[in-house]
């Protein structure tokens, strides 16, 4: 059992090792190929990085990162591929924005009303592709991606003067109106920047999803679903209430996502609110495994990626090297997995065969009895009828 432990650690220290090093392999390949020398590049990236103001910006992009990668791989886990998280999150964003703007409440019920608006939002939003895969047999892959335009199309409907939107003449811009002081999130101060609180609920569903997905037996359902369909179901488990439900839990996470930009720095969604962060979340998602602590991880890595390409830019580097990191860094960490899977299981088998092999030599194998050419039923009364 100890030596069985040992090599699952081994095994799953390797592949981050092996994919990390892979990608900065292939990285140094392409910055010499554009003629630059790549210990400076990455001297530069650590050193912009790790300045403080870029700290604080890489943890609250990282926020928004970490819940698409959690609403991502709620998906994940049981083979669902969740490509609308994108235009979940803008449009359980802008409601909740509209909402908030309409109330006049104290903040202490505003904020949980915003928050619980963007979440029931993102949910139902996602269910119109859990629906339609357990009734049409739509993939969702598809309906979600129709689903992410159909959501701009609504939020361009109702952005607008007279409808859900206000015009700021001074910036010419439409936005949502802006959300009072009493409903604006806490920060935490720092010599810099403040750092988001909404931190705090992001750390906060991570270990719900843990819990949840690890520790009940609706996670286990889930995973089982997610393993084999036609197995789940022998067993008792209904994959298409399990198809429905699991795109409400991705949903509602999603929902959370412009959360942290809503709450805590732009109090309102306007023309300019931030897109394309579901799609980082499945490039996070895949980065972290579908665990929460690696996908936490995943997103502090983007996020310092992100943030590390300014660096570079100031030092004459082309600021879409950056892109063509990411895009190794997940290719890398894609193949790294694969490989490292496929060694384990191939290690495992050769241990079983060794084992087995060695019980046999031993005479202690299935159906060796115990030594004398007898098999394990044989006995005295079995010796009388063959003298007879």
């Amino acid at each position: 059992m100890k030596k069985f432990d040992k090599d699952r650690l081994v095994l799953a220290v390797a592949a981050p090792v092996l994919a990390v090093v892979g990608a900065l392999v292939v990285t140094a390949l392409v910055l010499l190929a554009t003629g630059k020398e790549p210990f400076t590049a990455f001297h530069v990236m650590i050193d912009y990085g790790s300045k403080t103001d870029s700290q604080v910006y890489i943890l609250n992009k990282a926020t928004t990162y970490y819940l698409a990668g959690l609403a991502v791989a709620v998906g994940f886990r049981m083979n669902l591929f969740n490509i609308g998280v994108d235009g979940q999150y803008r449009l359980a964003a802008f409601f909740a924005a509209a909402a908030g703007g309409a109330m006049s409440i104290p903040g202490v019920i505003q904020i949980p009303v915003i928050i619980l608006t963007a979440m029931v939002v993102g949910a139902l939003w996602a269910a119109i592709a859990g629906v339609l895969k357990v009734t049409r047999g739509v993939s969702e892959v598809i309906s979600t991606i129709m689903l992410n335009s159909l959501a701009g199309i609504v939020i361009g409907y109702f952005l607008r003067d007279g409808r859900l939107g206000v015009t700021d003449k001074e910036a010419n811009m439409i936005s949502t109106k802006p959300l009072p002081s009493s409903s604006h999130l806490f920060n935490f101060t720092t010599s810099t920047d403040p750092v988001f609180g909404f931190i705090v609920f992001a750390v906060l569903a991570g270990v719900i999803y843990w819990f949840v997905l690890s520790r009940t037996r609706f996670g286990f359902d889930l995973r089982a679903v997610g393993r084999s369909e036609s197995a789940a179901e022998a067993s008792g488990v209904s994959v298409k209430k399990m198809v429905v439900t699991s795109m409400l839990i991705s949903g509602a996470m999603a929902g959370l996502v412009g959360m942290p930009t809503l709450l805590n720095q732009s109090y309102e969604y306007g023309t300019d609110f931030p897109t394309g962060i579901g799609f980082t979340g499945i490039a996070v998602a895949l980065l972290g495994r579908n665990n929460p602590i690696g996908i936490g991880v995943g997103a502090l890595l983007w996020a310092f990626l992100e943030r590390a390409s300014n660096g570079l830019e100031f030092e004459g580097y082309d600021k879409e090297i950056v892109g063509v990191i990411q895009g190794v860094i997940v290719l890398a960490v894609v193949i790294a997995y694969e490989l490292v899977r496929r060694y384990g299981i191939t290690r495992q088998q050769r241990q079983v065969g060794a084992e087995l092999a060695a019980a046999a030599r031993s005479g202690k194998g299935p159906g060796s009895g115990d030594g004398t050419g007898r098999g394990p039923e044989s006995g005295p009364d079995d010796k009388q009828e063959v003298t007879a």
